[in-house]
């Protein structure tokens, strides 16, 4: 089907991008209350971006985009700028979600509907009640295991020692997460050596896998995979990490400005080692069970460039 068919077609848009149609919006629209200056918004313009490619961005992309803003356009935001940014696109992704759901509910509900007509009894009725409740279940599930979709962070920025309570989780608590995955590996080793089978020699989905088998549920890939350049920089200078903790926590700033803080130590430390990361990596007794993040590899690839080494 062409580009144009799926403009002119409702129905075949939605299939094609997994998201009902909704009627075109500028970035003006989109950032609209949200305290984004109409400048910032014209260099938005000029770097490509439009209201589709923007909320498409996973979280994590639209950081690396505000990051890329300040440190390689020398765009100067406003504080409130950057919330206000990533405010408006997660509104716009609620607003596109809670519309497809609308919709599918309301399908759902015809063809249910016309169904138990057709068939007749209350049995009818309670299987289709049971399967909604488990459609809704596995949507849950698949949010909770890594989906695109906007939530909390479970931890706050803390220094060492400090006595984290509540419903959120100090840094201290994150540290020991990696620690346990690193016991949970050497677990793995000694029950693959018995079997006769291959070891991993990294933190691999085997590993999740048998951490959650054990009943370490709590341990899971994407979250371990998300800081893991913050626990490299906590092992390869802590005090550096402590520092940095320090600051952040004093400045009142959540968990996510700390992590991206943590990417610039990191690349410093590249560069004085030859831009070899990787050596880093592997020369770190607790490190080197790690595969480095390719945001990392991204990084420290751009910033060889720059400096023409």
């Amino acid at each position: 089907m062409n580009t144009l068919a799926q403009k002119d077609n409702p129905l075949a848009y939605e299939f094609f991008t997994g998201m009902p149609r909704r009627e075109t919006r500028t970035l003006e629209d989109l950032f609209d209350n949200y305290g984004v200056r109409h400048q910032t918004l014209a260099k938005i313009s000029d770097m490509g971006f439009t209201v589709n490619t923007l909320i498409r961005m996973t979280e994590q992309e639209l950081d690396d985009v505000i990051q890329t803003m300040v440190e390689n356009f020398h765009i100067e935001l406003l504080f409130g700028e950057r919330y206000g940014l990533k405010a408006a696109v997660r509104a716009e992704k609620k607003a596109i979600e809670d519309e497809a759901e609308r919709q599918r509910t309301m399908s759902f509900s015809s063809k249910s509907e016309k169904k138990r007509r057709l068939e007749g009894g209350p049995l009818v009725a309670l299987k289709e009640v049971g399967k909604k409740k488990q459609k809704r279940r596995r949507l849950k599930e698949l949010g909770e295991d890594g989906e695109d979709r906007p939530r909390e962070h479970p931890f706050i920025v803390s220094e060492p020692g400090d006595i984290v309570r509540g419903k959120k989780n100090g840094l201290d608590y994150l540290f020991d997460l990696y620690e346990q995955c690193g016991k949970f590996l050497e677990q793995c080793q000694q029950i693959s050596k018995e079997k006769g089978e291959k070891c991993p020699m990294k933190v691999t989905n085997q590993v999740f896998r048998y951490a959650k088998y054990t009943g370490a549920g709590y341990i899971n890939k994407p979250k371990m995979r998300h800081y893991v350049h913050c626990y490299a920089l906590h092992c390869l200078d802590t005090e550096q990490s402590n520092a940095i903790r320090k600051v952040y926590k004093e400045r009142g700033e959540n968990v996510g400005a700390w992590r991206q803080a943590c990417y610039l130590p990191l690349v410093s430390m590249a560069r004085a080692n030859g831009w070899d990361i990787e050596g880093l990596f592997n020369r770190n007794e607790r490190l080197r069970i790690w595969y480095v993040p390719t945001k990392l590899r991204q990084l420290c690839h751009a910033e060889r460039i720059k400096h023409g080494e």
